[in-house]
């Protein structure tokens, strides 16, 4: 669906995105599945045509585009489905933080590979003990002549085995009152000595998606790769979630999108008691409510994607659409999977993928009750 955002440059830019996924992702999705992992290859065509920030300012090999382009890369890989959600994290979630917080040497190093695929990202939040409450991290970095010696577990890192680059969200400040003016970002080169990978983690849906635990023990890491300054990493993570957060209900509203033309194929096809399934009113009346809810979020992100490409604080409404659109879509799976009948419950049917999938999108970058709570406190309670 073109929002009121879409010129005719997008248009031509989406053409040219949906041939390249026709010939590179399409075919090969569902071995990437059965591998468990994305194919680094994958990453290096994406930059080689130019499908990898290209937000990202010409100096670095990036072109200068508007976030319209994210969006619709967003929306693409997620048609193909929701394993390709790495992608969008590089593009629109962690190297953000290297263009904005990085100084001009940093950015010399780092963004071009970022643009060429030669360097996947990650950043590395969440810990088997600390979660939504950032300030309960237990990462620390403590100061050693011109060294960081970096301690700690991270898990559920998305891009977690590819990542070349993780940008670490770590206390250098252990003993800071309040414990978030303690917490700074530091970026975790691959061939740090002291940082290692666990496994990659076996989870119910995003098969391919290379998820996994890092590791790091007396990691040492140069203290030119600090982002910005020591104990303002809390601050950078708050400038910077309002964009992932709407990123994640791009993908939802599309994985919702893509459910319901599904089950709309399907119930014309089949055929029961001498009629299609969808002649049935009560199948009617379902596909009639889950394309209302739809409209509804699509109609609310495009006023998002507007406002937010505008500079204008829309935290309140996108942490409104990252609960709303994901709890959606997950309602979108169930019903479309019964509409399906038994045929639903087959791997070979994408609704099946698509089922398994959704759910983690109401989970990660900010839980659905922490959106609430963040809504209910900009409402003034």
């Amino acid at each position: 669906m073109a929002g009121r955002y879409m010129q005719e440059e997008h248009k031509i830019f989406r053409d040219a995105f949906r041939k390249f996924l026709e010939k590179e992702a399409y075919p090969h999705y569902d071995t990437w599945e059965k591998d468990g992992i994305i194919p680094r290859e994958f990453w290096t065509k994406l930059g080689e045509n130019g499908f990898l920030c290209p937000w990202l300012d010409e100096r670095y090999g990036g072109l200068n585009a508007d976030f319209v382009y994210e969006v619709i890369i967003n929306e693409e890989l997620e048609r193909v489905g929701s394993s390709l959600i790495g992608v969008g994290l590089h593009n629109d979630i962690v190297v953000p933080y290297l263009d904005t917080f990085g100084t001009e040497e940093q950015k010399e190093r780092w963004l071009p590979g970022c643009i060429s695929g030669e360097l996947i990202t990650a950043i590395a939040m969440t810990e088997p003990g600390a979660g939504s409450d950032l300030a309960g991290i237990r990462t620390t970095a403590v100061r050693d002549g011109d060294h960081y010696i970096l301690n700690g577990e991270k898990t559920f890192i998305t891009n977690g085995i590819h990542a070349d680059l993780v940008v670490v969200v770590c206390k250098t400040d252990p003993a800071a009152k309040p414990a978030y003016k303690g917490i700074s970002l530091l970026v975790v080169d691959r061939n740090t000595l002291g940082f290692s990978r666990g496994k990659k983690l076996d989870k119910v849906g995003l098969h391919s998606q290379d998820t996994a635990e890092l590791i790091f023990e007396d990691a040492r890491v140069p203290v030119q790769n600090l982002l910005g300054e020591e104990g303002q990493g809390f601050y950078y993570l708050m400038d910077k979630l309002q964009q992932e957060r709407l990123v994640v209900a791009i993908a939802a509203q599309v994985a919702a999108e893509e459910m319901l033309k599904l089950t709309m194929e399907y119930v014309q096809n089949r055929k029961a008691f001498g009629q299609s399934i969808g002649s049935f009113q009560n199948t009617r009346f379902k596909i009639a409510e889950m394309a209302t809810q739809i409209e509804i979020g699509r109609t609310f992100l495009d006023d998002l994607i507007v406002n937010h490409m505008a500079g204008k604080d829309v935290v309140t409404q996108v942490s409104m659409a990252k609960w709303w659109v994901t709890d959606m879509a997950k309602q979108v799976a169930s019903e479309c999977m019964q509409l399906h009948g038994g045929y639903g419950y087959m791997e070979e049917y994408e609704i099946a993928r698509r089922y398994r999938d959704i759910p983690v999108a109401a989970i990660y970058a900010g839980t659905t009750e922490i959106m609430k709570t963040i809504i209910a406190k900009n409402l003034g309670l």
